[in-house]
């Protein structure tokens, strides 16, 4: 994927720059940059430095065990995650910190200090028992965002029974295909979940998950909202409430060896059958108690927001397992960003006194879209520091964040990681890096990182290539469940020993990542390899756009044509005019070869329930296609009006 390097410089040449101030310096957790250095020299000796931090019930025999493309980290230790979350914390002062701050979208709210979490986590793990759930058993938990859900991994991890999370979004057919696959013996849900003040009938599509899935023996439902008695299976289902009722308040943990699997997690947007991401136990939870600690600048008194679900890999990482292996204090909401009103989520910033909010570009640029006044409504001095995660931030969506939401006083983490790599790899440091708006900046200490042409060789400054992990990382996927060649395939095949991200990148003259988006989102124009990250961050430059997409039509004379789908700010009616500025726009920015064909308007671009942009949708649209897997879509009506509009128009 060579990319064009004149179209990429023009876009990607960022002038403005923020270095940490001297006041956050002086406080930040890490602000020597010769750590890079130290720890490039000594990768497994840095990585030790962190798990030593943690409480292992036996030290491990050799940090790592690399025989490519198989890693294991921290061979023959044996630790348990759930004791790191929480038992370790009781000893101190923060037995009585609170470790989860949640909020359900009609209002309700719950604290639980480190002690609470530790007896219900304990209560839950003894009803799993009671059940006959064993060490190596995998538990399927479909769930709201309601504390419910953590509860329920670190039980699961404490027992040393795997759990697979299925985002609370997914259709039964989805579950089903989960279950089966992972041969899973409990499935855990709700009878509801709140969102956009509508229930989500959860326990509805959990009971036809189960017809074709053979391997489950129970159901625990939490009653949430009060909507499914009715529906409870005799024999077969069981509250989770009667489930706990009388159960010990105490439970050992199991002696887990570090490669033991601590959980499956299935990638999402995928036709066939679905790709069951193993991650284990050692190495993830000092990935992501490392990243956690120096990537956020973690202190004791911070009150600390992912605004991602659980059900996907961030909420995994940086709600749960290493925001409480680090003792820290984690928010949950349960809701929509938008409801009662577009400013929930800075009321619950200024509610909770957050210090620092982690959270997706996406949500960002619809932020933008609706309008300073929303966050102008709340006081939000509490933040120090800001993160975005889940796709390449735009550069003006970067500064907007910085401005609107930071007061232009708190840094930018700009964070690139996967499902697959289990913990952030590209970052900055919040005590040491220049930030620029859009950049990822530089990989995280001890990752070694790099942009290679097809043939596997850097590109060096200022050209575009494929985003490749030259060294093993604790974190990273161990296989895929139940199909090794294919993560054989998938991930190594492309360069001996190396792992292929099939993510675009460029590196600049400083060294500094930009990532440009999956290597299928790239447009093919005259010969022109043009990104489709180019272009949608040339429209949202200008100041009528919120958000855009970009994507290749084919076409006779130039191979692919150019077609935007953009979202225009609240305050802003398309027409003709303004589609012939936003062309002007691009050419401007990036150059003639760069100039959208068609421009769509559209109210709303079609999303995956994490907020990803579905480009191939969008692919499918264009090209008059049957459209593919939909089963992650947030909402089948944006498709459905797109389609309608597009029809028109031709």
């Amino acid at each position: 994927m060579a990319q064009d390097s004149g179209s990429i410089e023009a876009l990607l040449h960022e002038d403005r720059t923020f270095p940490p101030s001297e006041e956050f310096k002086k406080q930040a957790n890490i602000s020597d940059p010769n750590i890079y250095e130290e720890a490039l020299k000594d990768p497994e000796a840095f990585w030790a430095k962190f798990a030593d931090e943690l409480d292992w019930i036996k030290k491990w025999d050799k940090v790592l065990q690399w025989d490519p493309p198989h890693a294991q980290w921290f061979v023959g230790g044996k630790l348990n995650v759930s004791y790191n979350c929480i038992d370790r914390h009781l000893t101190s002062a923060r037995r009585n910190k609170a470790a989860i701050i949640w909020e359900g979208e009609p209002g309700d709210r719950q604290v639980y200090t480190y002690w609470d979490l530790y007896r219900e986590v304990c209560r839950f793990a003894n009803g799993l028992k009671s059940l006959g759930v064993k060490k190596g058993d995998r538990i399927t938990i479909y769930l709201p965002m309601i504390p419910e859900l953590p509860i329920a991994m670190l039980a699961c991890a404490r027992i040393g029974a795997p759990h697979s999370v299925v985002f609370g979004g997914f259709s039964a057919e989805a579950i089903r295909d989960r279950l089966n696959d992972s041969q899973s013996k409990i499935l855990i849900t709700a009878d509801g979940g709140y969102r956009r003040g509508n229930i989500i009938q959860l326990k509805q599509n959990a009971d036809e998950s189960l017809d074709g899935a053979p391997s489950v023996e129970k159901m625990i439902v939490v009653r949430r909202t009060g909507h499914a008695d009715e529906n409870m299976v005799d024999g077969r289902d069981i509250w989770w409430h009667d489930l706990v009722e009388g159960q010990p308040l105490t439970c050992e943990p199991e002696p887990m060896d570090s490669e033991d699997m601590l959980y499956l997690l299935y990638t999402s947007g995928t036709t066939g059958k679905p790709k069951g991401i193993v991650h284990t136990t050692g190495g993830y939870l000092v990935g992501t108690y490392a990243t956690t600690k120096w990537i956020f600048d973690l202190k004791e008194d911070d009150v600390y927001w992912c605004t991602a679900d659980i059900g996907w890999v961030t909420g995994h990482s940086y709600i749960v397992y290493g925001p409480l292996a680090n003792g820290a204090t984690t928010v949950m909401y349960e809701g929509s960003p938008d409801w009662p009103d577009r400013d929930r989520f800075w009321a619950i910033i200024a509610k909770y006194g957050i210090t620092i909010c982690y959270t997706a570009p996406t949500a960002i640029r619809t932020f933008m879209r609706w309008g300073e006044e929303y966050p102008e409504r709340h006081d939000l001095t509490s933040l120090r520091l800001l993160g975005t995660v889940g796709e390449p931030i735009n550069p003006e969506a970067w500064v907007w964040y910085w401005k609107n939401i930071g007061g232009g006083r708190c840094p930018v983490v700009d964070t690139w990681w996967q499902t697959e790599t289990g913990m952030v790899l590209i970052t900055p440091l919040p005590g040491i890096t220049t930030l620029k708006p859009g950049s990822a900046t530089r990989a995280f200490p001890g990752i070694e990182a790099e942009v290679v042409d097809e043939s596997g060789a850097p590109v060096g400054p200022g050209a575009g290539g494929y985003l490749v992990i030259k060294r093993p990382w604790p974190a990273m996927l161990r296989t895929l469940y139940g199909d090794p060649d294919r993560y054989v395939e998938q991930y190594w095949a492309r360069y001996p020993d190396i792992y292929f991200t099939a993510d675009g990148a460029k590196i600049d003259e400083d060294g500094y990542f930009w990532l440009l988006g999956r290597v299928d989102d790239v447009i093919n124009v005259s010969a022109h390899r043009i990104s489709t990250m180019e272009v949608e961050s040339a429209l949202v430059d200008n100041s009528k756009v919120a958000e855009a997409a970009c994507i290749g039509r084919t076409d006779e004379i130039k191979g692919q044509a150019i077609v935007a789908f953009v979202t225009l700010k609240d305050h802003v009616t398309g027409s003709e005019e303004i589609v012939a500025e936003l062309k002007r726009h691009v050419t401007t920015k990036i150059g003639a070869m760069a100039r959208p064909d068609e421009i769509y308007f559209t109210g709303e671009l079609p999303k995956t329930r994490s907020g990803k942009i579905m480009r191939r949708l969008l692919r499918d649209i264009a090209e008059g296609r049957t459209l593919g897997d939909t089963t992650t879509l947030a909402d089948p009506a944006v498709v459905q009006a797109l389609m309608e509009q597009y029809g028109e128009e031709e």
